[in-house]
């Protein structure tokens, strides 16, 4: 689904992706036509931007993620903000990607978030791993029962500290030599023990564990 209130673009990113052989169920013009719009479509990937009129993109995308954390939201901006992008993480998409991406970078970002990766525009990926590094850092340790970690296999732990990174999964099966299929299983076994929604919040829990330094 395609979110953007300028209609040129908006068209011409749903064609782009349909040209591709992506499934666009929906598009939407503002706020809250694409909550009403999404509830009702479904759609496994959200490409949304966030300046959109009635209701913020970031609005959109946290009650969105709040009703249903399975679906995927990649922010299409003009905005590289720091501030903007943060926010975005924080409301709950799971990637963020500028306008100024060519048309083959947008339809890969749609295929990698569609199965699970965390695509940023390069340099942002660097700026969210460091601000979640920040708040690890700035949260208290918790009570000993909040801090009792679930077990994960050998290759489990191996992956997520591999995610936290920043590694995507392609990258995470040459590093172990194993499949892209494989590396997935691992990720969704992980987020179903630690009873987390997606890769953004994965990213989070090992970083504030210490994994990215292992």
């Amino acid at each position: 689904m395609v979110v953007d209130d300028h209609p040129m673009w908006r068209d011409a990113v749903a064609r782009d992706l349909a040209e591709a052989g992506l499934d666009v169920v929906a598009t939407a013009g503002d706020g809250e036509q694409a909550v009403r719009r999404a509830q009702a479509a479904n759609p496994d990937v959200l490409v949304l931007d966030l300046n959109l009129p009635l209701k913020p993109g970031v609005q959109v995308c946290k009650e969105l993620v709040g009703a249903n954390p399975a679906v995927r939201v990649l922010v299409l901006s003009a905005s590289g903000e720091h501030a903007d992008v943060l926010e975005a993480v924080k409301s709950g998409a799971t990637g963020y990607l500028l306008k100024s991406a060519s048309t083959a970078e947008l339809i890969d970002a749609v295929r990698r978030t569609a199965v699970g990766d965390a695509v940023f525009t390069p340099g942002l990926a660097g700026l969210v791993l460091g601000e979640y590094r920040r708040l690890a850092s700035d949260s208290s340790p918790g009570t000993p029962e909040e801090q009792k970690a679930p077990q994960l296999t050998d290759r489990e732990t191996e992956v997520l500290r591999l995610v936290a990174k920043g590694l995507s999964y392609k990258q995470i099966a040459e590093r172990l030599v194993i499949s892209h299929r494989t590396v997935q299983n691992h990720v969704q076994n992980t987020l179903g023990k630690l009873q987390l929604h997606n890769r953004v919040e994965l990213v989070r829990y090992a970083i504030e564990r210490g994994l990215d330094d292992a």
